[in-house]
């Protein structure tokens, strides 16, 4: 989040840290200044400083906040067909997408761009490159299904209006629309509701489910997750030529697990059993092996 502060008869400037940049570097306590507006959107705060500047009557800069910050990053960040490299080790991470905010570069997947809102995301799924420990990477692919959205979240520090703008705000995040929700946009547009046949999305389903165990078998990592987003899509697409929302379909099972009780045997979850259930099976498994 960046803040443009006025020092009366001073200054107007921004910084992404009040506290470190006004009072710890500049020597003034919270009293002598006064926070004119916050907001992510640094093309928006850069242009704003200027304007402040001018109306204000002080020394305009010479160069817009955002160039200046721009100019003073260094982070090279190498983008090949199935990887964002960053030139840094994990443990460094975190601060080079900090001091790199809004850095952007291209990929076959698109434009990416460094943001508070997925650095968690980044932070969570980079990789140590096993090429070099002083480098790390994540998927361009994984990175582009990311659903975050860029609508700049501006938060005036107008007493009348604070309330307002944030009230605006929590409303645009609350009818962001979900990933299954995009999902079924997209497969309306290309017309897989209105002619498509769910025992054919079952056939592509069991192709995908075989792509994923190859992917598994090979132990690439790239095509896991593209396997297993195209079965989500497929699902969700199979869900709703049944008349169905997948989000009902994972919240009926989930109502059905959740309780549960069970254990874990060779690398699978198997649920107790009722007495019944067992009985029978142990007969048939003696019948078996008697047989056999």
């Amino acid at each position: 989040m960046y803040t443009i502060y006025h020092i009366p008869g001073k200054k107007i400037g921004v910084t992404r840290n009040i506290n470190k940049r006004v009072t710890e570097q500049q020597g003034y306590a919270p009293d002598e200044y006064e926070v004119l507006l916050t907001s992510d959107d640094i093309n928006y705060v850069s242009a704003m400083e200027i304007e402040l500047q001018k109306s204000y009557g002080y020394k305009v800069d010479r160069q817009s906040y955002r160039n200046l910050i721009i100019k003073t990053k260094s982070m090279n960040i190498n983008a090949t067909e199935q990887t964002s490299t960053f030139p840094c080790p994990l443990n460094k991470l975190k601060g080079q997408l900090m001091d790199n905010l809004d850095l952007s570069w291209e990929t076959s997947h698109g434009t990416f761009k460094i943001t508070e809102d997925n650095i968690p995301w980044i932070l969570s799924n980079a990789r140590t490159s096993m090429f070099d420990p002083n480098r790390c990477y994540v998927y361009n692919k994984a990175f582009s299904n990311l659903t975050y959205h860029n609508t700049p979240k501006t938060v005036m520090f107008d007493k009348k209006k604070k309330k307002k703008t944030k009230r605006k705000l929590e409303n645009v995040e609350k009818n962001k629309p979900n990933i299954y929700d995009l999902i079924r946009t997209w497969a309306t547009e290309k017309g897989i509701y209105k002619t498509g046949d769910s025992r054919t999305q079952y056939v592509k389903l069991m192709e995908e489910a075989g792509e994923l165990a190859q992917a598994l078998l090979k132990n690439d990592e790239t095509e896991v997750i593209d396997a297993i987003g195209d079965m989500v899509v497929v699902l969700t697409n199979l869900a709703k030529l049944r008349g169905h929302n997948i989000e009902d379909c994972i919240a009926s099972a989930y109502s059905v697990i959740k309780s549960r009780q069970g254990s874990m045997i060779n690398g699978t979850f198997v649920k107790d059993e009722n007495s019944t259930t067992t009985t029978t099976s142990n007969k048939f498994h003696n019948f078996s092996t008697n047989t056999l």
